[in-house]
């Protein structure tokens, strides 16, 4: 039997005549399959992409396989309710959460439903949780730096606004703590900042809420919570939701700074539930997409373009790894999308070298350009210098007879790792970090004893805040060394006087 040329054509016009239709959003399915977080439904004929269906029950999913026979979707919060049978109805849009400056303050689910018990949330506004990531010609270079008040990193690997920097190590080794600090010294600096942690312990996220609440940083943050006891999806979702809460700020000309705690349970929550949709598993069980879903995620955090407003959202995603592996998969993903990473080695923190920044293997890769002048002028040579002391420092444990000049360097060295040392939740100001790496570099801590080099740096400190508040004032204004001679007598006199304790 040959179909003849005319019924193709009138085939192909009657298709054409719906082809402008409008979707019918009261297309109704029926769920064949319920369970972990998953429901299959059959008769979703024209259902879409990552398209918010609604069930019988009032519960949510999103349609994520579009199969021949039926549609995968995830179910958003509760499924004990649902069962075979129950109906599931298309709503024609994409999930999309409240955004604006009334979450400020609060705590809320992935839905942005608040869960701190402080009352409802009334938002105008609400934006897709998946948006296109700003394009080439919509951004600018990051060169605005983003201070994080911590020595090791604004010296070493310092981040710009707009960039995407990992927080990279094994668990309990400060990930958090170096992300919490880093808000805490938004203070003042007109950044809204976003902290999502993602299947964290209920306790973890109590306690750090308390802390930034303790040091009034709930004013300006807003903090989205995945717990572990959430199905999969909740955990999934999460990071969007906040980029999503973040970008309402960010396409206002603000700027934004968001932490994603961590990105290896999204993945796990992700491989989860891939594999209950039957997709095929890939490496280390994970499926094809996974480098899409943390790329198409950390791609929209960007500085914009004048023409946009000028905002940014900067992004420290975190990934814990195992036995300090980074050559691991979702580690490799990740550091292959951002801008550069912080590497936090378990000997270092277990030494007592808080925070235990790996200066060899963190790097930014906007560099310079997110650093003011005079931090670039004091603290250029610290990453050299201290590569070469933890190469002498191996060396010199073979041998004691050292010339003069590894000698000195080591005794560099050793005063380097001990001002790059933090005290928890203590982040200092960018003027008074180019005040004491200015004694650093210049020598004029190499007489001091190690074991006074703490007590040595918050006395020169309290000296400036008393004595010289004119110095440190032209460093924040201008982002440049005030007068040499000034600074260098101030410095002078101060060491002078400093009298180290006996022992």
């Amino acid at each position: 039997m040959s179909i003849k040329a005319e019924e193709i054509s009138s085939l192909i016009k009657q298709q054409l005549e719906h082809y402008d239709n409008k979707i019918d959003i009261n297309e109704v399915g029926v769920v064949t399959y319920i369970g972990d977080g998953i429901a299959r439904a059959h008769g979703l004929n024209n259902v879409l992409a990552n398209e918010l269906l609604e069930f019988e029950n009032g519960s949510y999913g999103i349609a994520q396989n579009l199969e021949t026979d039926d549609v995968g979707i995830i179910i958003l919060g509760n499924f004990d309710d649902i069962r075979e049978g129950d109906k599931v109805r298309r709503t024609g849009q994409i999930m999309r959460v409240p955004v604006g400056d009334e979450l400020v303050g609060r705590v809320v689910n992935p839905l942005g439903q608040p869960i701190d018990g402080l009352g409802k949330i009334d938002t105008k506004k609400t934006r897709p949780i998946e948006a296109p990531a700003p394009g080439v010609m919509d951004r600018q270079s990051v060169k605005q730096p983003l201070q994080t008040g911590i020595k090791a990193i604004d010296a070493l690997v310092p981040i710009g606004r707009g960039q995407r920097e990992l927080i990279i190590g094994d668990r309990k080794t400060g990930k958090t703590s170096l992300a919490i600090d880093t808000i805490l010294n938004q203070k003042g600096q007109n950044v809204t900042c976003i902290y999502v942690f993602i299947g964290q312990k209920e306790s973890t996220v109590r306690a750090q809420v308390e802390t930034l609440k303790h040091f009034g940083a709930m004013d300006y943050t807003i903090v989205v919570e995945a717990g572990p006891s959430e199905p999969a999806p909740m955990l999934y979702i999460a990071p969007y939701a906040g980029t999503a809460m973040g970008e309402e700020f960010m396409y206002n000309g603000k700027d934004v700074l968001i932490v994603f705690d961590d990105l290896s349970k999204q993945a796990v929550a992700y491989r989860e539930l891939s594999l209950l949709l039957r997709r095929p598993p890939g490496r280390e069980a994970y499926p094809g997409d996974v480098f899409y879903l943390h790329s198409r995620l950390l791609e929209r955090s960007a500085k914009l373009n004048d023409k946009l407003g000028g905002g940014s959202m900067t992004a420290l995603p975190i990934i814990q790894t195992e036995a300090g592996d980074i050559s691991a998969y979702i580690p490799t993903n990740v550091i292959s999308i951002t801008d550069g990473q912080i590497f936090l080695q378990s000997d270092m923190f277990f030494a007592g070298n808080r925070p235990a920044v790996d200066a060899g293997n963190s790097v930014s890769r906007v560099g310079g350009n997110a650093q003011i002048k005079a931090m670039k002028e004091v603290a250029g040579t610290l990453r050299t210098d201290l590569a070469a002391y933890h190469e002498l420092e191996s060396f010199a444990q073979f041998g004691s007879d050292l010339d003069q000049a590894t000698q000195s360097k080591l005794n560099r060295g050793r005063r380097i790792v001990e001002v790059l040392k933090q005290p928890l939740h203590d982040p200092i100001s960018i003027e008074k970090q180019v005040i004491i790496f200015y004694a650093l570099t210049h020598g004029y801590l190499d007489s001091i004893p190690v074991e006074n080099i703490a007590r040595y740096e918050k006395e020169l400190l309290d000296n400036f805040d008393s004595s010289h508040e004119d110095l440190l004032e032209h460093i924040r204004k201008t982002g440049e060394l005030p007068d040499k001679k000034k600074l260098q007598t101030a410095v002078e006199k101060f060491t002078d006087s400093f009298s180290p304790s006996k022992n």
